[in-house]
């Protein structure tokens, strides 16, 4: 299985040397022992084809669905293509992004920012999971899916992200809003970063100490893997 990374946004400048890139992140989430290829799609590097690769993973970004950028109407419309020919995940935007490109709706929520550790719960279990135990990760978003494009799903989420993870029956598809990605100290680092000296400060310092909690990182690309392995049947 070759795994294509859209590569929609990066880390901080300040951050990618120690941290690394955000396909880099996933690589290392759901493993070295994979075949990936990475395209800048926000640099307009798209795949030749649809089926170029066997799944595709949409990263994170600060951009918006919503955003006048050059790149993001070639992205969904490269998403509808893929639809049924290869494997899809989306994490944050590339959760977002998904929804767009498949008739739902993302935001910029009134609710405002979620950052730190949040926990989603979940109602069942879906094959690619381990158990409908609440699982933990890391936020870092404002944005947030609030209309399901037909034939989708909600898995799980939250009371400020309701549609937290998103799973599509019509296609092999699934979605989730916060980032396994991001290891606890990365997302640490980003807070400090983006927010500790505004006026979120003191919300971005309860932030980073979350942060410090125990997390499902793991678990939650150990899922990731699963479904990319084809575990998502009756």
């Amino acid at each position: 299985m070759v795994i294509g990374i859209l590569e929609t946004g990066r880390p901080p400048r300040s951050l990618s040397g120690e941290f690394g890139s955000y396909p880099e992140m996933f690589q290392a989430l759901i493993g070295l022992d994979r075949a990936y290829r990475t395209f800048d799609v926000a640099g307009g590097d798209f795949p030749s084809a649809a089926t170029a690769c066997d799944a595709y993973i949409v990263t994170g970004s600060e951009a918006g669905v919503y955003d006048d950028r050059p790149w993001i109407a070639p992205l969904l419309e490269f998403l509808r293509a893929v639809k049924g020919r290869a494997r899809l995940v989306g994490v944050c935007f590339g959760h977002q992004a998904m929804a767009e490109a498949f008739g739902g709706r993302a935001i910029k929520s009134p609710k405002g920012l979620a950052m730190g550790l949040h926990t989603y719960a979940f109602d069942d279990r879906e094959r690619w999971m381990d158990s409908a135990a609440p699982a933990s990760a890391a936020v870092s978003h404002q944005d947030q899916v609030v209309e399901l494009p037909p034939g989708a799903h909600v898995v799980g989420g939250n009371a400020f992200t309701p549609m937290g993870v998103i799973a599509y029956g019509d296609q092999p598809a699934i979605s989730m809003q916060c980032h396994p990605e991001f290891m606890p100290a990365y997302a640490q680092a980003l807070l400090r970063t983006r927010w500790a000296e505004t006026h979120l400060g003191e919300r971005a310092s309860a932030a980073i100490a979350e942060l410090d909690q125990p997390n499902d990182h793991a678990r939650l690309g150990g899922w990731i893997r699963r479904f990319l392995d084809g575990e998502d049947g009756p």
